[in-house]
């Protein structure tokens, strides 16, 4: 079976992560018709630098890269921890596996191991979004135990 391990991201790591991060945010969001081709990269930036004002750095966010048994870069995740009453919640704003790794069990390697790191953190409870034209994350979400909690539609006429 696959293994996976989580490293905190380096600077250089960081940087190719949110190069990559913002270009694949607002493509989803052009995907899905939330925005428009023109203004989606000024947005996605403007939401990472909202959510990583320190970035790698920034308080309770806590970015990872991934890697194989062999030790192989496969890809990122990272998640934020915040309070609500008096529970810690962990939400999840990115999860990439590189292409060349899917469908090989590191997926679900990593989700299981991101639990791990968050129970650390005294975690009780992960949420993430999918967006709905991605079939195979939302597969891999439910199949590790994830509930559909809300669903947005849309009509476009």
């Amino acid at each position: 079976m696959a293994q996976v391990h989580l490293v905190p991201m380096t600077q250089a790591e960081y940087d190719t992560f949110l190069a990559h991060a913002i270009e694949d945010y607002a493509g989803e969001h052009v995907k899905a018709g939330n925005w428009s081709a023109g203004e989606a990269l000024a947005k996605s930036e403007a939401q990472f630098k909202e959510l990583l004002p320190e970035g790698r750095n920034s308080k309770n966010n806590y970015l990872f890269s991934i890697f194989n048994d062999s030790n192989l870069y496969i890809g990122n995740i990272w998640f934020a921890v915040t309070e609500r009453g008096s529970e810690r919640h962990a939400f999840i704003y990115d999860f990439r596996i590189l292409d060349e790794f899917h469908r090989k069990g590191y997926g679900t390697q990593a989700m299981i191991a991101v639990e791990h790191a968050a129970r650390k953190l005294g975690v009780s409870a992960i949420s993430l979004h999918v967006f709905g034209h991605n079939h195979a994350a939302r597969n891999l979400y439910e199949k590790v135990g994830y509930l559909v909690t809300d669903i947005q539609m849309t009509k476009n006429l």
